[in-house]
């Protein structure tokens, strides 16, 4: 039986995370948050993801998504039975770039946009 939601992505062993993949994959504020849920929540089953990190998009969608996150080495998938479960290479990263996921994951967000939308006097 196929899993709800699929994708091919390959992970990266984590001596081949590359930093400017994972700058790149969480750029984009769908997959930041997807991260952001799992990182509070733990291993998560992708539908749940979708629906309780309130994130507008369609399962096929999210596949192209969590392969991204997949291939930039910032998250893992394993299937069982009928769901996807993902859940945050933390080890990995943080092996790789110390410090770097905490900084991301907890960065005000809402201060960075505005500091780039505001007019410089």
């Amino acid at each position: 039986m196929l899993s709800s939601v699929i994708d091919d992505g390959v992970e990266p062993a984590a001596e081949d995370i590359q930093l400017l993949r994972v700058l790149a994959a969480l750029a984009d504020p769908h997959r930041l948050a997807a991260v952001r849920f799992v990182a509070q929540h733990g291993e998560s089953w992708c539908a749940q993801v979708i629906e309780e990190a309130g994130l507008p998009m369609t399962k096929p969608t999210f596949s192209h998504h969590l392969r991204i996150l997949r291939e930039a080495g910032i998250i893992t998938k394993r299937i069982q039975g009928t769901k996807g479960y993902m859940s945050l290479r933390r080890a990995d990263l943080d092996s790789r770039f110390p410090g770097l996921i905490d900084s991301v994951l907890s960065a005000d967000l809402d201060s960075v946009v505005s500091a780039h939308t505001e007019p410089v006097a």
